[in-house]
């Protein structure tokens, strides 16, 4: 190998170590160039005893100038470490606390997005429904439960509904009739569902209007020649725009002519029939035609005989032959969110003992406590985290339940009764478990688990994993057998004795 080869790989292979320099850090680069150009110059001699390089003594040498590389990066790795030093270190509960509040943030924001969600939330602030039952024929197939929507076949002919409203009533003080019919409207697209409804119909049942004029509830007067059409809110967002002026505005409905009354807040219809939009009537429209849905209000001796949600109802023809009927309450056809967020909540915790303990371990009797301070602290870090938790549930359980399904379903309060549940069992497991593995003075997570003991003599000497505070507060001893002397884990806080093992700036 003649002198000018041995010195353009010379020049190769300091080439290489000035690539691998500019991947260390700046403040060290200087330093680190020096070490391995003098730890290159000790390879060179020891590859070329004689001053003549070989084939084999060169591919020796650029392994280990290619091996910088990696050194290089390790040393960029080890100061960007010792930069991030200074921040919250791992498993802090600092970082927990976001963590936990970040999730419920998402949450909230996920219940503010989803239009199920709002409707619901929006809902639980009316007072609706308070006191109307819908009446069915009995001998009708309806399959109507204590919670359904539109699970309801329309059975009251309209001859009968006209009977009961012009005779007097001892337990309704009003009554209204809706029937679902398929209609197009123009200026919108597409077919809709209308109900053609009594005028008292939302008054009745106490549902707002928005955009009504005064905002207030609709009444049984119905102003003008024209009648009058209350729209979906989804109607109204799909076919006008979300136009908050479409009050006053003149559509027709099939073959007539109607005026726009307002918006009915998204989710408010809780009863039988999806529906676009409802075209307010007198009762005299109610003639005759296909049998419909008839809603009664009741009255103080009407709600004293409302003692299940649906009951059994007698009512006679002109002719004095009995119908049986079976009204069903609407204030029980679907439990506010509330109430089934906090029932799923307290049954989880009932169910929390049994499926995980809930100490958090005893101190040992060769070790002295924390002070108060520090246990005031350890006991807050908790009840924030059973607080974030718990908020992020309510919010979690609502968008699970009414992300894909309308208000008031049965399945909606199930699937919601069932997320509230599971989530709480699942994440007050996890808290409790969190927090028996943190050290009660720095409320760190305790790490480096090392076996002590051996199974076989579990009643002659203590047996277990032993896990050690970062910061050199505290050792955590796990019995890996409970017995009667040693049932829980055990915490054994270490004396500043302990310090000079540990860094001095975890400890603080």
């Amino acid at each position: 190998m003649t002198r000018l080869v041995e010195r353009a790989i010379g020049l190769f292979h300091l080439g290489l170590l000035r690539a691998a320099s500019a991947i260390a850090p700046g403040r060290r680069r200087t330093e680190w160039w020096r070490e391995w150009r003098a730890e290159l110059w000790h390879v060179r001699r020891v590859c070329a005893p004689d001053g003549c390089a070989s084939w084999p003594g060169v591919c020796e040498v650029t392994a280990f100038c290619l091996g910088a590389f990696q050194d290089a990066l390790c040393l960029r790795r080890q100061c960007r470490q010792g930069a991030m030093r200074f921040g919250p270190p791992r498993g802090s509960a600092a970082q927990c606390v976001l963590f936990l509040a970040a999730v419920s943030a998402a949450s909230c924001l996920a219940a503010l997005v989803l239009p199920g969600v709002r409707a619901e939330r929006l809902l639980s602030h009316y007072r609706a429904y308070s006191g109307a039952v819908l009446i069915q024929d009995a001998d009708v197939d309806a399959g109507v439960n204590a919670g359904g929507r539109g699970d309801a076949s329309p059975s009251i002919p309209p001859q009968q509904f006209r009977e009961w409203a012009a005779s007097p009533q001892r337990y309704f003080d009003g009554l209204a009739f809706y029937r679902v019919a398929p209609e197009r409207v123009l200026p919108a697209r597409g077919e809709w569902k209308i109900a053609y409804a009594s005028a008292n119909l939302f008054a009745l049942l106490g549902l707002p209007v928005r955009f009504a004029p005064g905002n207030q509830n609709m009444s049984s007067d119905l102003p003008g020649n024209l009648p009058e059409l209350i729209l979906s809110d989804e109607a109204w967002k799909r076919d006008f725009g979300g136009d908050s002026h479409v009050a006053g505005k003149v559509v027709h409905v099939g073959r007539r002519e109607a005026r726009i009354a307002g918006v009915a807040p998204a989710g408010s219809w809780r009863l039988p029939g999806e529906v676009d939009g409802w075209l307010l009537e007198p009762d005299s429209a109610f003639a005759s035609g296909r049998a419909g849905y008839v809603v009664a209000h009741l009255t103080a001796a009407g709600e004293s005989e409302m003692w299940a949600p649906r009951v059994l109802i007698t009512a006679y023809k002109p002719d004095d032959s009995a119908i049986d009927l079976i009204g069903i309450s609407l204030d029980e056809r679907a439990p506010p969110s509330w109430a089934v967020f906090l029932f799923g909540v307290l049954l989880a915790l009932f169910a929390l003992p049994a499926t995980t303990p809930v100490s958090m371990g005893e101190y040992s009797l060769m070790s002295h406590k924390p002070s108060w301070p520090r246990r005031l602290c350890r006991w807050g870090f908790l009840s924030a985290k059973i607080a974030l938790l718990l908020l992020t549930i309510d919010f979690a359980s609502l968008d699970i339940a009414y992300a894909r399904m309308a208000p008031f379903s049965p399945n909606s309060v199930y699937l919601q009764f069932a997320s509230s549940f599971l989530l709480c069992l699942f994440g007050m497991r996890w808290v409790l478990r969190d927090q028996r593995q943190r050290c009660p003075v720095c409320l760190h997570c305790v790490a480096h688990p090392a076996t002590v003991g051996q199974p076989s003599r579990t009643f002659l000497a203590w047996n277990g994993t032993e896990l050690m505070c970062t910061g050199g507060h505290s050792l955590l001893h796990v019995p890996g057998l409970p017995t009667s002397w040693f049932s829980t884990q055990r915490w054994l806080f270490l004396d500043p004795s302990w310090e000079f093992l540990f860094d001095g700036a975890a400890r603080e």
